[in-house]
Parts: structure tokens; C-alpha cells; sequence
């Protein structure tokens, strides 16, 4: 599909970001993608900005990645989408049968009429040929929007848990039997807060969310009545050329206001025998997944279990690379790779049985994925965590926050880390306009 592409300089680019986001609120399908600047070895782009649907695909999760492989090969264009956690029953012969309050589609993308990436002070305009003589109106109209912050809503948020902590200690401690008897090394058990017959300005709690953990892969998704507001720390896949990607986090622990405290609990997680096993047993199953479709002897290791600091939390992310035929299709590696191993456990089928039993919520599109292909078959996803999903016409708001648990795992220091994740999302949402 031939697009027009047109290049502009901004002199003011972070007002020219929320100017951009809000011209954006406009359209039916919006999908915004966010690296906040933040230092990275494998980065595209500053920001992107996907807008008005052309063609799309919204699916099941019964024969998604076939019939994503075959959207994907028919338009040969950017799409834009997400792949929800529910897509592993294509991979495995699994279900998703508990509770589901928000109602997204288990897999969607789709090609826009209007896509822009955002590098420096420079926007590039990428417009399919049928709307490419909006290039200039549009930039003057986006120019021109006026970051006006609307009244806080009146009604008020009650935030409840689907597991109180009594019921999360006891299905930690049916974990901590499963590994004992050896079904088990490592399961992410994830837990939904939720609101219900509430509302939101969804583009002021994102922003607010977003400023708060300000992370590299932060992501605004409207889809009609639905909406993803996501500050993900956390890279799933990239696919640049060749090259494959995986960037699993496991290991979390807060930062402090002293810069001594602060060095110094990084260098205690870097050290922690616990978080250093959880993220080990991750790489591992990464690697396997990796193989599938690698070439042979390519699979690599760059990074173990290195830490990086984030505004709220520091980070433990190991980067694991493989090299990949031309002949494989992008979507054969998502397959292949799908659901990422740091939000199921190892080993991986045994693991999504488990806590699929033990957990309360579907997961949808929570600890999915959600990103872009390319027209050459690039492609870039995040993990679906630190993020809150609400579904407007339902009223409906929720977030979910998970840990690994492991022989070593404390339930009451797993419960302790799950408020840590939630926190940020709890506050937007009780504090935002």
C-alpha cells in the first residue's frame, strides 16, 4: 500500500506531543506509542501515532495468528493492534473461562489512514494516497489545539479487589505445593483491582499515569467504548531485520528519595539470589522459545539480569537476541514466542493451566501485547502491565498486577510487591480529573 510521506520540524516537541494526542481524540481507533525519551539500544523512534482505521482484523483467539499472518501478508502496510494473553488458547489447547469485565476482542489490528512517528524535532507524516492532501491542513489544526484540562469527574472511584489478601496468601501457598511437588519452578499469579459504574477522562488519567512512571513503552490505545492506558516498563519482542529481541523483566524493588538508599537498593536487587533466579528461569524459557525459530547456534544472551532505574521502581531486564531466516514470517516468531515467558512461568503450558485456575479475572488484554508490524515485517511489542483497561459503555475500570512466585517466594512479600506495581494506577485514578 503506497503512502505519501511528508516530514515537519516542531520547535517546541513535548507541546507538540500533547497537542498531537488530543487532535488524536478525534478519531474512532487511536493508537499512541510513547518511548519518553528514555535511553534504550534498540529504539525506532521518539513516538508514534496511529489514527483512522483503513482495513482491520478483529478476531477470537481461534486460529488468531493464521489469520493475523494472513492480514499482515495481504496488506503489506503498517498495522497496529494487540495480541491479548487469551490468544495463548491458539497456541495451546487451553481455555479462558473466568470472569471478563471489559469485553476486548482477544486480537486486533489495523492499517491507518494516518500514521506519524515522532524522532527529535522532526514528524513524519505517513498518509495513505487517498487522504494525503489533509498533510498540511492537518498539521496547522494540530498546532493549533489548546491543552485544555477538563473538570475533574464527580462521581467517586471505589476501588475494589477481585482477591482480598487472605485469598491471595492461600493461593500463593497452592503455587508454593505445585512447585514442591515439581509441576512447577515459576508462575506469574496476577491479581485485578476494579471499579465499577465509574468513569473517567481516559487522556488525562493516561498523561497523569504516564508523568508519574514516565516508562519506555508507554502506550494510549482508544478503541470506540475501550480504552488501554498503559505506562509498560517492559519490551515483549522487536524484530529489526533480521535480528530477534526479548527483553524479559523479572525482579522489582522501589526507589528511595536518598541517592545512597536509592544505589544501594538497586545494588541489593542486582545481587538478590531470589529476583536473580526468577529472571534465570525466565532467559532460559525465552531462549527455548527463541529456537523455534532461530538459526541454529544464534540465540545469545547480551544482557543477565542487569538493573535499570525507572521514576517509581527499579527494574531487573536480561536481553536475549537471536537471528532469524527471511523465509520466517514475523508472525510465526510471535507465535512462536507467544504468551512472553515473564508473565506465565516455567514450564510455560504447566504454568498457564495452573494460574488460570487459581486467578479470579481473564486476563484479556492485560499481559498481553500490543505494537505495530511493519510493510518489511518489522515489528516492535510491549507487555501489557502497569496499566489500567476500561471499558466506557460498561463503566467498567481495571487493573491487574502479577509476581513470580518461586520455592523461595514469602506470600506476604509477594503481596507487598503487587501494591508496589499498583500503586501508581491506583493513585491516577482516585487523583485524576
Amino acid at each position: 500500500m503506497q503512502r505519501t510521506i511528508q516530514s515537519f520540524t516542531v520547535d517546541n516537541i513535548e507541546n507538540f506531543k500533547e497537542q498531537i494526542l488530543l487532535w488524536a481524540q478525534q478519531f474512532e481507533t487511536a493508537i499512541w506509542l510513547d518511548s519518553n525519551n528514555y535511553k534504550q539500544q534498540y529504539s525506532s523512534f521518539d513516538c508514534a501515532l496511529a489514527v483512522e482505521e483503513f482495513t482491520s482484523i478483529k478476531t477470537d483467539y481461534f486460529n488468531a495468528f493464521d489469520k493475523l499472518e494472513e492480514y499482515q501478508t495481504t496488506t503489506k502496510d503498517y498495522i497496529f493492534g494487540y495480541i491479548s494473553y487469551d490468544v495463548k488458547n491458539d497456541v495451546e489447547q487451553l481455555s479462558s473461562n473466568n470472569f471478563d469485565g471489559l469485553d476486548f476482542a482477544d486480537l486486533y489490528f489495523f492499517q491507518p489512514q494516518k500514521l506519524f512517528f515522532i524522532k527529535g524535532n522532526s514528524v513524519e507524516f505517513h498518509y495513505l494516497r487517498m487522504v494525503d492532501d489533509e498533510m498540511d491542513s492537518d498539521f496547522e489544526a494540530i498546532q493549533k489545539i489548546k491543552n485544555i484540562t477538563t473538570q475533574k469527574s464527580e462521581n467517586d472511584i471505589k476501588i475494589k479487589l477481585r482477591v482480598h489478601k487472605d485469598e491471595y496468601h492461600q493461593k500463593v501457598n497452592k503455587l508454593l505445593e505445585h512447585i514442591k511437588i515439581g509441576d512447577l519452578y515459576e508462575a506469574n499469579f496476577c491479581q485485578e483491582f476494579y471499579a465499577e459504574n465509574s468513569t473517567i477522562n481516559p487522556i488525562e488519567v493516561y498523561k497523569d499515569l504516564n508523568k508519574i512512571s514516565e516508562p519506555p513503552f508507554a502506550v494510549f490505545l482508544k478503541m470506540e467504548h475501550q480504552y488501554l492506558l498503559s505506562a509498560s516498563p517492559e519490551r515483549y519482542i522487536k524484530k529489526e531485520g533480521n535480528k530477534i529481541i526479548s527483553q524479559p523483566i523479572k525482579g522489582t524493588a522501589k526507589r528511595l528519595r536518598s541517592k545512597i538508599d536509592d544505589d544501594k537498593i538497586a545494588s541489593d536487587l542486582s545481587r538478590d539470589i531470589k529476583e536473580r533466579s526468577e529472571n534465570v528461569m525466565i532467559v532460559d524459557l525465552v531462549r527455548n522459545d527463541l529456537s523455534k525459530s532461530a538459526k541454529k547456534g544464534s540465540v545469545k544472551v547480551e544482557e543477565l539480569c542487569k538493573v535499570y532505574s525507572f521514576k517509581q521502581v527499579h527494574q531487573m531486564i536480561s536481553t536475549v537476541v537471536a537471528e532469524v531466516e527471511e523465509n520466517i514470517h514475523p508472525v510465526t516468531v510471535l507465535k512462536d514466542t507467544f504468551p512472553m515467558g515473564s508473565m506465565t512461568g516455567a514450564p510455560k503450558f504447566a504454568a498457564m493451566k495452573i494460574i488460570e485456575k487459581l486467578e479470579e479475572t481473564k486476563r484479556g488484554l492485560y499481559s498481553g501485547a500490543i505494537g505495530y508490524i511493519t510493510p518489511h515485517g518489522d515489528f516492535d511489542f510491549n507487555v501489557v502491565i502497569r496499566s489500567i483497561l476500561y471499558n466506557e459503555e460498561k463503566k467498567y475500570i481495571s487493573y491487574s498486577v502479577g509476581g513470580a512466585i518461586t520455592a523461595k517466594s514469602i506470600p506476604e512479600k509477594e503481596y507487598e510487591e503487587c501494591l508496589l506495581k499498583a500503586k501508581a494506577m491506583r493513585y491516577v485514578l482516585l487523583n485524576s480529573k
